[in-house]
């Protein structure tokens, strides 16, 4: 009998009973149970969310920064409830507390009372973070606490997107205000710039200046040390005319005082003596010839008058004869006789010494007689003359005293000023230095306020000055620089299409496992004809292939029309699990054929390991090592890659390299089925007595 025959065989043993049928419906529905309905179950739970009961504690007091009002808090409340993400409830701080605790709440997000504060204060001197605070409770749900944490990372992205959005806002407008101040003090470099040269032509000038007024303080130096030395003289001398004008003036004084009255009161007896000898001398002038011929004669007969008047005095005096007033008379006759010869023998003796030079002795009549006449007319005013030199004298004594007293401070202050000058001196040429260095400095400074000026210029140039527009598009792209354009190739619509491919061939491997638990892996009949061992393996193998079809259409049918998962290739995806269904069949029984009752474990326990090292849930490079080295070995993980390229779309190559590999596991677990076959057409005491029954 052939293998197809065979096959029909075993599975009309399904149609003799209501209990066999209600097995083989069992039996077909059953993978529903691990794909249909596991996938069912959490098919979408991002879609639903909103379902979860959230605290939400909005704690924010609010902020005022720049004249604004800030309520951070009730912003982020507001989008939360429109975005209903979860089934967000406002509730106290110690409600949240108390309800994630006891499970009415999965987890709690707070917002602190100073959280605007904290966000504003990016504008300030102190600035410091916001914090929003979510609390959760993973002995409640581990799984939300995992989707919280993406949640709140959205709603944190977004509040510190808009805080950037602030203070990048008013950095772009410091940035005009920046361009601006630049400009203005560009400009006043420029000024700066001129200013400063006209202040290095002005140093050059007080250098120059200086230079000449350093020679000049040399000179003055110079000068008034020779000065100083000239009134240290005029000290001295004026100290000695000071003191002989004094002795002077007390002499003078002295000698008015005895003299000042004899003048007042004889001042007409000297002018009429002066008049008299004045004209005497006139006179002796006109007869000088006539008196240098008589004098002798006349000194002679004066001589003998004199001796005449003296014997008649002595005899008629002598002798009291006459009365006492002729006596006198006769005694002032006699006196002026001697008065005359004295003047006789004088005249007659000056003429005798003027040798007979007449001419001589005229000239000397003359100045006699001219200086007699001035001394007559001034007379009558000897007493006023002489208070006045005296007054004029004592003048001059204190005008002499002055000078000293003068001379004496010009020497002293010449000194201070001789200090001075040399000071002076000293301190213009630290001046002319210092002026030098001045005007070196600024030439410098001339060439720095250029560069100043320059850089300036340069720094306004690139400094942007953004129009409100301009400043809107930046904040924009500065408050969220980096953003995650992603662009899924081929994206999976919800949780359950992305899970499908693991839980698919998970079902279907359960589905041949609880088949080969009704359905002998090897014909009876066939072993007892003794039948070649291939077509025992293919008689054993085909009544589970049908059943798996038949699974793998009940299932995808399910899923596609009841679940709504939807496929990028149904066709291909549906028949490349008719092979999946022939792979794992064929493994399943090999293992029941070759270990009999302990076939049944080893089938659990590959579905173990295939499930652990497939990749279905994480990538597999997340896994340990052990599982890491069995994935290349065991066919489930070439299933599961090819489903996710046959349901969400991509390239092919792995669906065929998964082709390859599980046709290479069904050839290979139907040859071994085979061998199995061959060895229980030979019976033994194992196979009378085994070791184990199930």
């Amino acid at each position: 009998m052939r293998s197809p025959s065979l096959a029909a065989l075993e599975l009309r043993r399904f149609g003799r009973g209501r209990l066999p049928r209600a097995a083989l419906v069992a039996l077909l529905v059953l993978p529903l149970l691990y794909g249909a309905l596991y996938l069912w179950s959490f098919w979408d739970p991002y879609g639903r969310l909103d379902r979860i009961p959230v605290a939400l504690v909005n704690d924010d007091k609010g902020a005022t920064a720049d004249g604004k009002k800030i309520t951070a808090g009730d912003d982020i409340t507001k989008g939360l409830r429109d975005s209903k993400t979860f089934d967000w409830r406002e509730v106290s701080a110690a409600e949240a507390r108390r309800g994630v605790e006891d499970g009415s709440y999965y987890l709690s997000l707070t917002m602190p009372a100073d959280f605007s504060e904290r966000i504003a204060s990016s504008s300030g001197n102190t600035p410091e973070t916001g914090a929003l605070q979510v609390r959760t409770n993973d002995a409640n749900n581990y799984i939300v606490g995992q989707i919280s944490r993406t949640v709140f990372g959205e709603v944190r992205q977004a509040a510190s997107t808009k805080t950037s959005r602030s203070f990048l806002d008013k950095i772009f407008v410091s940035f005009s205000d920046i361009h601006g101040k630049t400009v203005k003090a560009a400009e006043g470099a420029d000024r700066l710039k001129g200013g400063i040269g006209k202040a290095e032509k002005g140093s050059k000038d007080l250098a120059d200046g200086l230079r000449d007024a350093k020679d000049g303080s040399g000179k003055l130096s110079t000068v008034l040390k020779k000065l100083h030395s000239g009134t240290g003289d005029l000290e001295d001398g004026s100290k000695r005319v000071a003191e002989g004008t004094q002795t002077l003036a007390d002499r003078v004084n002295g000698t008015a005082g005895k003299v000042g009255p004899f003048l007042k009161g004889n001042e007409k007896t000297i002018g009429d003596t002066a008049q008299l000898v004045a004209d005497s001398s006139g006179v002796i002038r006109k007869h000088l010839d006539t008196l240098v011929r008589t004098a002798p004669t006349a000194a002679k007969g004066a001589r003998a008058a004199s001796g005449t008047l003296n014997d008649v005095h002595a005899r008629r005096c002598d002798d009291p004869v006459l009365p006492d007033a002729a006596c006198s008379d006769l005694k002032k006759a006699k006196d002026a006789a001697a008065d005359v010869t004295t003047i006789a023998d004088d005249l007659n003796t000056l003429i005798a010494d003027q040798d007979g030079d007449l001419d001589t002795l005229d000239k000397n009549l003359a100045t006699l007689q001219k200086q007699s006449q001035a001394l007559a007319d001034r007379a009558p005013h000897l007493s006023e003359d002489l208070a006045d030199a005296v007054k004029k004298i004592n003048k001059l004594n204190d005008g002499a005293a002055k000078v000293a007293a003068g001379a004496k401070k010009l020497h002293k202050g010449l000194g201070a000023a001789k200090t001075g000058a040399v000071d002076l001196d000293k301190g213009v040429g630290t001046l002319k230095t210092g002026a030098d260095d001045l005007n070196g400095g600024i030439f410098k400074l001339v060439g720095g306020s250029g560069k100043l000026a320059g850089g300036l210029h340069d720094g306004a140039e690139q400094i942007p000055d953004y129009d409100e527009r301009d400043r809107d598009r930046r904040t924009e792209v500065m408050a969220d620089p980096v953003r995650l354009a992603s662009h899924d190739l081929h994206k999976a619509p919800n949780y359950g299409t992305g899970f499908a491919p693991y839980f698919i061939p998970l079902s279907l491997w359960v589905g041949a496992m609880v088949a080969y638990m009704l359905i002998a892996p090897m014909n009876r009949r066939a072993l007892a004809a003794g039948a070649p061992a291939w077509r025992i393996a293919l008689a054993g193998w085909l009544p589970v292939l049908a059943i798996g079809v038949l699974q793998t259409v009940a299932l995808m049918s399910v899923l596609h029309w009841a679940v709504g998962l939807e496929m990028a290739r149904a066709a291909g995806t549906v028949g490349f699990l008719f092979l999946v269904t022939a792979c794992f069949a064929a493994i399943v029984q090999w293992l029941n054929a070759r270990f009999g009752a302990a076939g049944r474990i080893l089938v659990l326990a590959l579905l173990m390991l295939q499930l652990t090292s497939a990749g279905g849930t994480y990538p597999v490079q997340t896994s340990p090592g052990f599982f890491n080295a069995l994935h290349p070995f065991l066919p489930m993980s070439y299933v599961v890659e090819a489903l996710r390229r046959l349901i969400t779309g991509g390239g092919l190559e792995p669906v065929w390299h998964a082709c390859v590999v599980l046709t290479a596991f069904t050839v290979g677990a139907l040859a071994l089925t085979a061998v199995a076959a061959r060895r229980r057409q030979v019976w033994t005491l194992d196979r009378l007595h085994p070791e184990l029954t199930l």
